[in-house]
């Protein structure tokens, strides 16, 4: 096993007789385009004369000073991953090492980049999990907190941010400065943050409710700043701070807040303390949806929430990384529904991030919330909808569970006690335990150490006038997870009143076992019943017969939102489970889709009709089903309101999905002018999807993507036009974008998956059906040569599940046959690729019955 998968019993081992106090960083930024100059001196004790090693990874390591002592021969003790130190003495201990840092272009570590507009060098980091240690010597896990004071020369013209307030620089020479930053709050390296470069946009401040001003500033690359709206986003921040001090009765803990948005990024943020990071997309440079502008309110409040559970209280390993993201992605989830205009936040929960866990629970590669991770590359392949989406679903059905009060007098208690230390998991169940009065042994052992997803189903019998005279619940669980578990949820009665679905019925209960019987319903008339109605449980839902007919003819005459979306989220269940056929999901979603007002629910609904009508489909109605479906989301958009959010975002559907000569006839029309739409207008970003989708149809050769190209030669132009490129519809396309992917190891992070994103995008077949075989012979060397970011990339984007098909599922499992011995987080990739084709075929087939 290489030496940079540093395990679970190393990390224990190490941490059983080492305690760090802090670390001084000294980073010279100026010494060329390629390395950089990093010292780290570290300061920690022992309890014990042992050996022991500091993780790095870097080009080489000059110096190795222990104790005032110069160690000789500081390459011998390097092995490219790891510094291996003599016997420590007993006490306190001084380390010092020198080395030649790298800078990436994977989005791990320090990243570099180039700004394509003005040649300036913008750098950031991104460190979590083990990847501090690819700009400083350190012990790289959670639970050795130290405190990181951070030195840094660079060009005199940036603006250079980390962790602390950041101070006024000195001048050097050759128009160079250096900052030299107070040391930070006690934090884990992973946590630790540097951005630099000529970020701009805007400041301001927000006072704590212990009377504190915490400064803030809002920041992007130069090219991008005019974009960049700092007032809201710090209104944003202003709010989520307030409602979280008073949830968790804990003051803000660090000593300010800057939010910058980077280039070249692999997520959505991280929640460095005092300096978070955003991917670049939420900097908003053209029109937009409305459920963007939620996603990205939600992730500003997502990792504010980081700021106490994850930053001021941290997991002792990576085993509750879980608690760490389902708390925050709860967190955000409430206050933004509860302290912003985002008043319907529950119902995008429930279609977007409950959608994501429902999807990943049913892989084979599904796993229990409390993940076993027994090394850093078991934690790398589990950033999923497990722990993050499958974790805040279970922890909202731990509030309905134990009482709202009672929780969040708990986590007071938890933070109270816990605050700048490392925790697990009963920490906090003590604390929920004592407030709430339950023992929850039993409830963690089924929700949180077992895998899988129940599926409740109403059980009824009715009289003659449709007056329930039974109503019960049955549960099930699949085979491979069988697992029943309680659940406390409300089942609700809904009645047609005057041409509309009104709730008419209500009762809360307990589900436990295989069937519970609902007495209260005894008597009741309703003519749509609904399991989990509220949402408050983790569970697919089915409804009777009766209910599944008054649901296809009446959906947009519901008015609850959150109802609807549970019934469309049944139905998309029933397609994905081949009960219910992709051609009758895909006239339900055309017939209903101006019924619905949230944004975040039409952009599900779209990305669900894009799968019913392309990889769903019946194989022999594919083409037909994708041209019915864009040519009727034309008319949509042609229908919608002038200007509206619908209008925008049935224009992009219609963009992804055009297939046909009339289409690309329109999608020409568009770009010349030659047709509009009232109230919009064809802005940048749209553009390049219209410019993507037309090329794609053979209609814009090189010559026109460069003339697009010339007007908006920008990262995001750039990267649009390598989508472009790897579009268009020749085998000569699709060559160049493999060489430059798989073949070379050049492009960037975001380059790479623009190349793939371009290459997948065909209507035939035949021009990427050579590459499947070529894809399972490249994949052992791509995993062996490539970052693990890039790899991921590579692996994951150029599966061949478009298409499908059983060769597919042949290959793939002949070459996981052939290759037992593969690194897991690569086989996980090809386990699930098999499954997503294997349930195609599935759905396929209940669709030609």
């Amino acid at each position: 096993m290489s030496s940079e998968n540093l395990t679970r019993d190393e990390a224990r081992s190490r941490a059983s007789f080492l305690s760090t106090d802090s670390y001084e960083i000294r980073l010279d930024l100026t010494t060329d385009e390629r390395t950089f100059l990093t010292e780290t001196t570290l300061r920690f004790r022992s309890s014990s004369t042992e050996e022991t090693f500091l993780d790095l990874i870097a080009e080489e390591v000059t110096e190795i000073e222990l104790n005032g002592e110069l160690l000789e021969d500081p390459a011998s003790r390097f092995d490219g991953a790891r510094v291996h130190l003599p016997a420590v003495r007993e006490g306190e201990n001084t380390v010092r090492i020198l080395a030649e840092g790298r800078y990436m272009n994977t989005g791990e570590g320090l990243h570099r980049f180039v700004d394509p507009v003005d040649e300036e060098v913008y750098l950031y980091t991104q460190f979590e999990v083990s990847d501090a240690r690819r700009m400083f010597a350190c012990f790289e896990q959670p639970d050795l907190k130290a405190t990181f004071a951070l030195t840094v020369t660079a060009p005199a013209h940036w603006r250079v941010i980390s962790n602390a307030p950041t101070p006024v620089p000195t001048p050097g020479a050759e128009d160079t400065a250096t900052w030299a930053f107070d040391p930070t709050e006690r934090m884990s390296t992973y946590l630790v943050a540097l951005i630099a470069g000529d970020y701009r946009g805007g400041e301001g401040a927000v006072t704590t409710r212990d009377g504190r001003t915490i400064p803030m500033g809002v920041f992007a690359r130069a090219s991008l700043a005019e974009h960049v709206d700092a007032d809201y986003v710090i209104d944003v921040t202003r709010r989520g701070i307030e409602f979280y001090e008073e949830a968790f009765d804990q003051d803000f803990p660090f000593r300010k807040y800057d939010q910058v948005f980077v280039p070249e990024y692999n997520m959505g943020a991280m929640e460095n303390p005092g300096a978070v990071t955003y991917v670049e997309s939420y900097v908003f440079r053209s029109e937009v949806s409305d459920a963007i502008r939620e996603r990205r309110d939600l992730t500003i409040l997502h990792e504010l929430a980081h700021m106490w559970f994850g930053d001021l209280v941290t997991m002792r390993w990576w085993d509750d990384l879980w608690l760490n993201e389902s708390f925050a992605e709860y967190a955000s989830t409430l206050a933004s529904a509860e302290a912003t205009d985002w008043t319907d936040s529950w119902t995008t929960f429930a279609v977007s991030e409950k959608g994501w866990a429902y999807r990943q629970d049913q892989l084979p590669s599904t796993h229990p919330i409390v993940a076993d991770m027994v090394d850093l590359e078991a934690v790398e392949t589990n950033f999923d909808g497990i722990t993050y989406a499958k974790g805040a679903s279970v922890l909202r059905q731990l509030v309905a569970y134990v009482g709202r009060e009672e929780f969040f007098a708990g986590v007071r208690a938890y933070f109270a006690k816990h605050a700048w230390g490392n925790t697990e998991l009963r920490d906090l169940l003590v604390e929920l335990e004592a407030t709430s009065g339950r023992d929850l042994t039993s409830w963690s052992a089924l929700w949180l150490q077992t895998a899988g997803v129940n599926t409740l189903s109403p059980v009824l019998e009715q009289d003659a006038d449709g007056t329930l005279t039974r109503f019960a619940i049955a549960q099930t669980a699949p085979a491979e997870h069988p697992t029943l578990r309680p659940h406390r949820l409300q089942v609700g009665g809904f009645s047609l009143t005057g041409g509309r679905l009104e709730r008419t019925e209500s009762v809360e209960l307990d589900v436990d076992g295989a069937l519970t019987e609902v007495p209260a319903l005894v008597g009741k008339r309703a003519d749509l019943w609904l399991v989990n109605d509220g949402d408050l449980a983790y569970a697919k839902v089915r409804l009777d017969p009766a209910s599944l007919t008054v649901a296809m003819e009446h959906l947009r005459d519901l008015a609850d939102p959150l109802a609807r979306t549970l019934l469309w989220s049944a139905a998309w269940d029933m397609v994905r489970d081949g009960e219910l056929p992709s051609r009758r999901f895909q006239q339900l979603v055309l017939a209903n889709l101006t019924g619905e007002q949230s944004s975040s629910v039409i952009r599900t609904l779209l990305q669900q009709l894009e799968s019913v009508a392309g990889p769903y489909a019946a194989a022999a109605d594919r083409a037909e089903r994708t041209a019915a479906a864009a040519s009727a989301l034309w008319e949509l958009t042609e229908q919608a309101e002038a200007g509206s959010d619908t209008q925008l975002q049935c224009l992009e559907a219609f963009a992804r999905l055009a297939s046909t000569d009339p289409h690309r006839e329109i999608l020409a029309g568009l770009l010349a002018g030659e047709r509009t739409l009232p109230g919009r207008s064809i802005d940048t970003d749209l553009r390049w999807k219209l410019v993507i989708a037309l090329t794609a149809l053979g209609g814009l050769d090189d010559a026109g993507i460069d003339a697009v190209l010339a007007t908006d030669d920008t990262q995001s132009g750039r990267k649009s036009a390598l989508t472009a490129r790897a579009a268009r519809p020749t085998a000569a396309a699709k060559a160049e974008a493999w060489r430059t992917t798989m073949e070379q190891d050049e492009l960037a992070n975001e380059s790479v998956t623009a190349v793939v994103l371009g290459f997948r995008r065909t209507a035939d077949e035949s021009l990427v059906a050579p590459y499947r075989r070529r894809y399972f012979a490249a994949l052992r060397q791509i995993w062996a040569e490539r970052s693990n970011e890039i790899a991921n990339r590579l692996a994951q984007g150029y599966f061949p599940s478009e298409f499908g098909g059983q060769t597919v599922l042949d290959d793939a499992d002949s070459w996981l046959e052939e290759n037992e011995d593969a690194p897991f987080g690569l086989r996980r990739i090809v386990v699930e690729g098999r499954d997503t084709v294997a349930r195609q075929e599935r759905v396929r087939a209940a669709d030609r019955d």
